[in-house]
């Protein structure tokens, strides 16, 4: 039970729940649909680079509205929706321009499809082994994909839970003072 009162009722969820489902699917459809035509090199490295700073700035503009929010619970499900599908498209087009770039740097040719498999498995330590980085880049990239889902399960996490508990102890202080 909340302690500032009642929890969110329908009006507050649904449109919530719907933003997240909007948000994720959105962010799928434009994996498919941009192209994808650049070389993976130095200017790709880059973008790999600026795009997880772009993730952990999202991340940390996320925390600091569910801290706010009217519904900081809800609000963290819809910050998860946007991040988590933004990390694994950001490795799986990663994934797809290395193998455009360098055929044989998986077990396989990856299609966007293949590559959204690969960074979904890896994020989530399944790691069936059907799918397999075969070259040192490939492999690099894996592990600093393995790395940043350890963050995103771990601390992420936590720094969620706590700014939900944040703004249901700011909620509590205005309904008091």
């Amino acid at each position: 039970m909340r302690s500032n009162g009642a929890e969110p009722g329908p009006r507050a969820t649904l449109p919530a729940v719907a933003r997240a489902i909007v948000v994720s699917a959105g962010l799928v459809v434009a994996y498919y649909l941009l192209p994808m035509d650049t070389r993976f090199d130095g200017g790709a490295v880059t973008g790999l680079v600026l795009g997880l700073i772009a993730v952990t700035a999202l991340f940390l503009w996320q925390v600091r509205a569910i801290v706010r929010s009217p519904h900081p619970e809800l609000r963290a499900v819809e910050s998860l929706a946007a991040v988590i599908p933004l990390f694994l498209l950001l490795f799986a087009t990663s994934y797809f321009l290395l193998e455009r770039a360098a055929p044989g740097s998986f077990t396989e040719p990856l299609t966007r499809t293949d590559a959204l498999y690969l960074a979904l498995t890896v994020t989530s330590t399944v790691g069936f082994g059907d799918i397999t980085a075969h070259t040192e880049t490939a492999r690099v990239m894996a592990m600093i994909q393995m790395v940043g889902g350890i963050l995103l399960a771990g601390v992420a996490a936590r720094v969620v839970v706590k700014a939900v508990e944040a703004g249901r102890r700011r909620q509590g202080a205005e309904k008091r003072g």
